[in-house]
Order: structure tokens, then sequence, then C-alpha cells
């Protein structure tokens, strides 16, 4: 059947048979077209040259550091692997295989010989489900054993590692938290050497710390650091450490991923070199884009960068944004998104009206939560957009959230790594108010009592609303000394 009748037959059949007939054209015409594709690409690869690794020795070496034995079948596509990578020409190859069979061991070796072998990096994809973080993904216990450094590639954190620094250099991570951690993390993948100074989970750096590492390596180049550490809503002096590297030759990068949009963080005004945020939280809108804003000195430092990272090219992006479009495709919906959160946060008041109601919000979370007899774990620097809220011993932390989202709607964050069960994240930021913050409460004391806890407070709403209504009337992040903050 032509092509121009199976479309006519689709949409207006004159008959079952000639439907069934025109839907087998239209499948065999993409079959076609699909294999012509792969055809065409596989032609073109061979016209490009590939680092050849023919070491066969590696692939023993790697089969040996499993912590199991591999099965016939994922030795013999091993082998195939080994085959494809010693040829010159780039490999193409399609591994399918059932849930559980053994893809990921596979694929993950492909990665580990280019990067011992060639000295290159290697990247695995993943749906964010399978792999919500770099401790659940397999490739850490796979291929840590074999000497390989296995880190969480994130947008705009990678970006700003990858656009900034040279392979070799020094940094400084501020490494509070998991978000800390990360830092570190992406770093070494870029073959950064990196000192950490670790800060107690839900306490905030000093200036005194960072001002002490500046002066043990004065070779540094950068600082890392949160403005807030969602996982321990713990708020970092950025203003105080961003004097100590605006008079050094070192950029200060600082992820405000729970802060623009929540509280004060004017990035010319503290000297914040590089300043990263998303589309999420503050922002309001689905994650899935990255904002980035680079200070003078660090786009000097990023045009003498060479380009290590296709997707991440900060003057590539620089260049296209002023001819008004992305590098790539640009996620339109998000944009179209952003453009209204922004127009909704800034309809009343602006910034200064905006920040009045998240101290507030932050007020009255703390004080309600403190009326309940629960700890804060953040107690002196906090955040303004998030809570941490610890649960006495015996509370089964995991069943309080699921009563708190079954049975009143309302989805707090747990605690991670070593407080996972053990901590409420209460997330008051965006499009958020004070009748949202006392409903999170009162799930919060409903949690607590199916879960094991107990709280004689029968005025913990009415004490939380007042401490809202106190915080309103002063200053943005002046504490009420009559209202628990």
């Amino acid at each position: 059947m032509h092509r121009a009748q199976a479309f006519s037959q689709i949409h207006d059949p004159d008959s079952v048979g000639a439907f069934t007939q025109a839907i087998t054209t239209m499948r065999y015409e993409e079959a076609f077209v699909c294999q012509t594709a792969l055809i065409r690409a596989r032609h073109d690869a061979r016209e490009h040259n590939a680092y050849v690794c023919s070491d066969v020795q590696l692939r023993d070496e790697y089969i040996d550091t499993l912590p199991f034995v591999l099965t016939k079948g994922q030795r013999e596509v091993v082998d195939e692997i080994s085959h494809d990578m010693c040829q010159d020409h780039p490999m193409q190859r399609l591994l399918q295989g059932e849930v559980g069979s053994g893809k990921t061991v596979v694929a993950a070796y492909a990665g580990w010989l280019a990067v011992r072998e060639g000295g290159f990096q290697a990247a695995m994809m993943a749906p964010r489900k399978c792999w919500p973080n770099s401790t659940s993904a397999p490739c850490p216990a796979l291929l840590s054993p074999a000497g390989v450094r296995v880190g969480l590639l994130t947008g705009a954190m990678t970006a700003a590692v990858h656009g900034l620094f040279l392979p070799g250099e020094t940094v400084i991570v501020v490494n509070g938290g998991k978000f800390g951690e990360r830092w570190s993390k992406i770093a070494a993948v870029r073959g950064l050497k990196v000192v950490e100074i670790d800060v107690a989970w839900g306490q905030a750096v000093t200036p005194a710390q960072v001002e002490q590492a500046l002066r043990e390596h004065p070779e540094a180049k950068g600082v890392f650091m949160q403005v807030c550490e969602t996982s321990t809503a713990a708020q970092h002096p950025v203003e105080a450490i961003a004097r100590l590297t605006r008079t050094r030759e070192v950029l200060l990068v600082a992820d405000g991923i729970s802060a623009v949009g929540i509280s004060p963080c004017p990035m010319d005004a503290w000297g914040i070199d590089c300043l990263l945020t998303g589309s999420q939280k503050g922002l309001m809108v689905p994650p899935g884009m990255a904002l980035m804003a680079l200070s003078a000195r660090a786009w000097k430092r990023a045009e003498s960068i060479p380009v290590s990272c296709f997707y991440f090219n900060l003057a590539g992006e620089r260049d296209n944004l002023l001819k008004g479009q992305g590098l790539f495709t640009s996620p339109v919906n998000l944009i179209v998104g952003l453009h209204e959160s922004l127009s909704m946060l800034f309809e009343e008041g602006g910034l200064d009206a905006l920040y009045r109601k998240q101290w507030a919000l932050t007020c009255m979370v703390r004080t309600g939560a403190l009326a309940l007899d629960l700890p804060l774990f953040a107690p002196t620097h906090y955040a303004w957009g998030v809570t941490s809220i610890m649960l006495p011993a015996g509370v089964d932390g995991d069943k309080l959230l699921k009563v708190a989202a079954d049975e009143c709607g309302i989805v707090f964050a747990g605690g991670q790594d070593h407080y996972k069960g053990r901590m409420v994240r209460f997330g008051h930021m965006g499009w958020v108010d004070w009748a949202d913050a006392l409903a999170g409460l009162h799930a919060l004391a409903h949690g607590l009592r199916a879960s094991g806890g107990f709280s004689a407070s029968r005025d913990y709403l009415e004490t939380a609303l007042s401490a809202y209504h106190r915080a309103l009337d002063v200053e943005p992040g002046r504490v009420i000394p009559d209202v628990r903050s």
C-alpha cells in the first residue's frame, strides 16, 4: 500500500482489512527509517577515530574486583564490548535485558575501561526514580573497589566546577551535610584537590574556619559552600566568608537552591562570584532548570578555562543568550512558568515583602515546634525556607511522615543518612502562607501522637500564629525576645 493511501485508510478506512494493511505499511516504514538511520550512523561512526582500549588484562582485573561471579551471559557481553573497544572507531551498542539481569555491571565495565586505560571520564545516565542520589546508585559499589572515583553530576554545580576550575587545582569545600558532600564529589570527579572543612550537621561554618583553611592553602582557587544546607536547614554566613575571598584570588561559589527567593543573598553586595539555584523551591516551578550568575572576575576566569564538558559550556551559553537563544533546546515550559512565578512573588511589595513573610513563617514554624517540645536541629544559624525538627526517641519517623501524608494531606521531607527516621524537614517556602504552616504543624502533632510520641501542648497553634504576627512587625531576620525562634 502506498504511503499516502495508508494515511487515508488509517483515518477513514474503507474496511477492516484496509485499516490493518495501512497499519502494517506505516509500521514497516517506521522500522525501515529507523534501521536506515542506524546503518547511516554506523557508517558515519567508522569515519571517525576513537581511542583504542586494547589491554585485555584490565578486563580480568575489573572482574576480580566484583563481589560476585558474572553469569555466562554477562561474561559474553563483557567480552564483546572489550572487542568493540579495541577498534579504532566509536562503539555503538544496545544492551538489553530483563530487570535484575545485570545490565548495570556490564555498562559500568565499559565506563571503567575508558577511565582506567584511556584516562577519560565516563558518564552513566539513569532515571532519577531509579537512582535518586549518589548513595543509592550501584556504580560506587561496582567501581570504587576498582580504584575509580564515582560521583553524582548535578547540573549547575557541575557547570560551575568544570567551567571555573582546572584539574589539579585546590579548592576548599564546606561540608556540613549532603549537599556540601556533593560539592566534594563533583570536584573530585573533575580532578580537583579538595580540602574539606567538616562542619557538624545542623551547625554553620565559622569565618575563622574558612580563614584558617585559606591561610593553610594559599594555592586554593575557590571556596564551595551552600547558602543554606537543605539536608540540615543550617544557614552559613556567606556574607562574612565573601569578605575573605573577595580580597584574594579566590572565587566564592555558593549554592543558593534553598535561599534564592527565600532569604537575602545579594550576590553583588556580598561579593559572591558564582551563585546557583534551580527553578524549584523558592521559585515555585518544577525542577529541571538550573540558574547561574557569575561575577565579572568569575567570567574572566571562565573565559580562560578550556571547555571540558560538552553540555555545560558557560561561555557558549553566554554567547547564545546574547543572541536571545540557548546553547541547546530550552525548557520553554519552565521558562514560562518562571516568568509567572516571579510575577506572583513581586506583585505584593517585592523582595522586602517576600523576606518579611518568609521570616515570619520561619518564626512561626520554629515556635510551633518548640511548643510541641520538639527540639530544633539547627538551633542558631537556620534557614528561612525549611525547618529541621528532631523527633523524640521511640518515635517512628517513617510512620509519622506516612500518617501526615495519608491522614492530613501534608507531605514532609525526612532526615537523610544517619538522621533518616529521626528528623522531619518542614518546608515553608514559595507559595506558602500562614494557614499552610498551621496545617503543617497540626499534621506534625497528629503524626507525632500516631507514631509513638506525645505532646501535652494544647495551644501550640495559637502560640505559633502569635509568633507569625509579631515577626511581621519587625525587620526580617531580627529575633523577637519573647518569641521562640
